[in-house]
């Protein structure tokens, strides 16, 4: 199976976080798919925000990319966008059932 969990987090500047968590949200709902976070308090007047997309195939970060420009979102981030990529462990072989 193709399919992982983007977990993508950035900086947003204290003044630009309603803009742009109005812009991340309705991406989102046109995506169909999301979670928004941050990262309780903030440092030198930035906060750390994360974006989650579960069981997503590779196909999607492309989507993702023209959806990222089109909402405009790099006009209220901090510097840059730090994707990680996650899947799940492959079962171990004869490991017993709980």
């Amino acid at each position: 199976m193709n399919e992982r969990d983007l977990y993508i987090y950035y900086q947003v500047a204290e003044a630009d976080a309603a803009i742009l968590a109005g812009r991340v949200r309705a991406m989102q709902a046109q995506l169909g798919r999301g979670q928004l976070k941050r990262r309780p308090g903030a440092a030198d007047g930035r906060q750390t925000w994360m974006e989650i997309y579960t069981g997503v195939d590779p196909a999607f970060d492309s989507v993702l990319d023209a959806a990222v420009i089109a909402a405009r979102l790099p006009e209220y981030t901090a510097g840059a966008r730090h994707v990680e990529v996650f899947t799940d462990l492959d079962p171990v072989k004869g490991a017993p059932c709980a």
